[in-house]
């Protein structure tokens, strides 16, 4: 996926201005205020809520300047630990080759990081996903030539450092590719806040029964999560393949699907997979320490997703990051 791909194994220097940390960069300084501010209980929380399901309006629609952010990010070793992934108000993660995994994070309700990343590469996935979002910018390091025709057709705005030079740049203290970032208020469109009622997610109160859960574990073939209640924190602790984070959302929902191959290969011939998004399945619902069983239902492209209990009731989040996390059925 990564041949032949704008931005993805390029060159550019970092340019150092200090928007992103003259002396310190990115990858390093602002993941490490990040970590503070996260620990400190500041950041605003999830404030989405989802349309109404006789909306007929698309997610986002009517909104005057709405326009969330969506950013694909990087989750390997060498991509960690992360720059403004605590920021955003929801992170979707799913299965790249090979059985890694990478995050789609969304930036919905205005509160944008000075830098993102590691930026890497779109995948089709991303496209069916971000349809609940309206018409999102989405910042990425390129794709596939195949791919390109299918994000150029997409309700979406494509950005990469071949569209947006000024908005991208490489830290010198990574690897390529490990060390693209964005600056989102340098994107044009630039982002801006959206009325919490356009998309998939609504907060309130916890379901009276559920598990007592301290810890959940998920595994793709070759990248594991680990989810650590921390009743102090009220979040759950983020571990990445068995190494603590500076993540810590306080919603996690597991979305079994079906994950099937794509059209489409990286440049060593893995085939990429595709993760379906609409239908329907089952879901497990992580928070306050506990698990709660459910199903989500997606009716169309550009619809929320509608997370109940089994016998009908609505799952709601907690105050806070949500991670949507996409497992093999």
């Amino acid at each position: 996926m990564d041949s032949g791909v704008d931005g993805e194994t390029g060159r550019a220097t970092y340019p150092g201005n200090g928007e992103a940390g003259r002396r310190t960069p990115p990858g390093r300084g602002l993941q490490r205020r990040a970590f503070l501010v996260g620990s400190a209980g500041v950041l605003a929380g999830c404030t989405l809520q989802p349309q109404a399901a006789d909306d007929p309006r698309p997610p986002g629609a009517g909104e005057k300047g709405c326009l969330p952010l969506a950013v694909k990010v990087d989750n390997v070793g060498p991509a960690r630990p992360h720059t403004g992934l605590d920021r955003a108000d929801v992170v979707h993660v799913e299965q790249v080759e090979s059985g890694l995994s990478r995050f789609l994070a969304v930036y919905a309700t205005g509160r944008l990081p000075e830098a993102v990343g590691p930026v890497r590469s779109a995948r089709e996935s991303d496209l069916d996903l971000l349809g609940q979002y309206g018409r999102p910018v989405l910042a990425y390091s390129g794709a596939q030539s195949k791919l390109r025709p299918l994000i150029a057709a997409a309700p979406l705005e494509p950005r990469t450092p071949s569209q947006a030079e000024g908005a991208f740049y490489r830290a010198p203290d990574r690897p390529a590719p490990h060390n693209l970032y964005v600056r989102p208020a340098r994107l044009d469109p630039r982002p801006a806040a959206c009325d919490p009622a356009s998309f998939g997610f609504r907060v309130g109160p916890r379901p009276p029964d559920g598990k007592d859960t301290p810890r959940h574990t998920v595994r793709y073939p070759a990248a594991r999560f680990g989810f650590v209640w921390s009743a102090e924190d009220e979040r759950w602790r983020v571990e990445l393949d068995g190494e603590p984070s500076a993540l810590t959302p306080s919603t996690v929902l597991v979305q079994y699907t079906r994950i099937r191959d794509s059209r489409f290969q990286d440049r060593w011939g893995s085939v990429s997979p595709f993760t379906e998004t609409t239908g329907s399945g089952r879901v497990l619902l992580l928070r306050n320490g506990r698990a709660y069983d459910g199903r989500w239902t997606r009716t169309a492209k550009d619809r929320p997703t509608d997370y109940r209990t089994e016998d009908g009731r609505r799952l709601y989040c907690a105050k806070g990051q949500i991670w949507v996390v996409y497992v093999k059925e």
